[in-house]
């Protein structure tokens, strides 16, 4: 932790639309396809990146949760593409249905992760990786096995999320990836702080963007992001099946290099939805001042906030976030996959 006391950025409540950006482009591919086929050739786009040993930061989520990324899409991806890579996660910092290992573990089955090995990184212990040019931390700590990874597929189920408006790739590492005891403690608490929950607004999002740029550049430039834009209830996954009914309707699936461009993208698409369809997790992102991650992570130097996106769906044809979801209906409606072997059981 900084010794000095830094200061909140501000507007992570103001949206900016494409065309005030600056700077440079990054592609970011993108398919209505959502299915395991689709999960595949998205896949392909990116997984040049990857090599030796993988690793998968995938939200396993809570016992039961209804919104997680479909077990038989991530499966086929594994049996296909990733035969000899493993799924990672870490312990919560709360006490709910995977606080410690052996919970863990057991909500795993639960929920299906059953088909390859699923590393718990912080079962062991913790490692610390440096925070270059952060103003909250100068070192984040993570889960220590995740330390033995060469890769690093990150998985993403983009929703809502709480406090941090959205979950994309850059809340599913930077806090996904900071170990249960230390390194979420340093995200989300106030030293001496009995509110557990303490930190919120612009200083939450900084901080899950500094933990993100540890992991991110620690694996740079073997690294790829996948955002599964499904099943967006404006709650996380961690919170289980509690969370808020679904009502923002599905849009397909997002990939890129580059993690700011693929969630300012996913953001963009929810922002461009006919109408209103994007209405409550819009409300969601702002009242959490959640646009903060974004404008934090292209001051951090992560990535870029303008971006190509490719239509792979139409022949790679470069289109914008308002014509990929021009066609998208209003209202959400459930798929084949809102359900699965092992729910209702505990």
């Amino acid at each position: 932790m900084k010794k000095s006391t830094p200061v909140p950025g501000k507007d992570g409540s103001k949206y900016v639309p494409f065309d005030e950006r600056t700077g440079e482009s990054s592609d970011v591919f993108f398919t209505r396809d959502l299915s395991e086929e689709g999960l595949k050739k998205i896949y392909d786009k990116v997984s040049s990146a990857l090599c030796g040993k993988i690793a998968v930061k995938l939200h396993t989520g809570e016992a039961e949760g209804p919104n997680i990324i479909p077990r038989p899409w991530v499966r086929e991806l594994f049996e296909s593409r990733l035969r000899d890579a493993a799924i990672i996660e870490t312990n919560t910092y709360y006490k709910g249905s995977r606080y410690t290992t052996e919970d863990h573990r057991k909500t795993l089955r639960i929920n299906g992760w059953t088909f390859c090995p699923v590393d718990i990184t912080d079962s062991e212990g913790v490692a610390a990786l440096p925070v270059n040019g952060g103003k909250w931390f100068e070192e984040m700590h993570v889960g220590k096995s995740m330390l033995d990874y060469d890769s690093l597929l990150v998985l993403t189920h983009f929703k809502g999320h709480m406090m941090g408006g959205f979950g994309g790739s850059n809340k599913n590492v930077g806090i996904g990836c900071a170990d249960g005891r230390i390194g979420k403690k340093e995200i989300h608490t106030v030293p001496g702080s009995l509110n557990m929950w303490s930190i919120s607004e612009e200083e939450l999002m900084e901080r899950i963007s500094e933990s993100t740029k540890a992991t991110v550049d620690f694996f740079s430039p073997h690294v790829c992001y996948i955002n599964v834009m499904r099943n967006m209830s404006v709650s996380c996954d961690c919170e289980g099946p509690g969370a808020e009914p679904v009502v923002t309707p599905d849009v397909g699936i997002l990939a890129s290099t580059d993690i700011l461009a693929v969630d300012n993208a996913c953001v963009d698409l929810i922002y461009g939805l006919p109408e209103g369809g994007g209405k409550a997790l819009i409300k969601r992102i702002q009242t959490r001042h959640g646009l903060r991650q974004l404008s934090y992570m292209k001051e951090l130097g992560m990535g870029n906030d303008r971006y190509s996106l490719v239509d792979i769906d139409n022949g790679d044809a470069v289109v914008t976030a308002e014509e990929a979801v021009r066609d998208v209906a209003p209202g959400w409606r459930p798929d084949a996959y809102n359900t699965f072997a092992g729910r209702n059981i505990l």
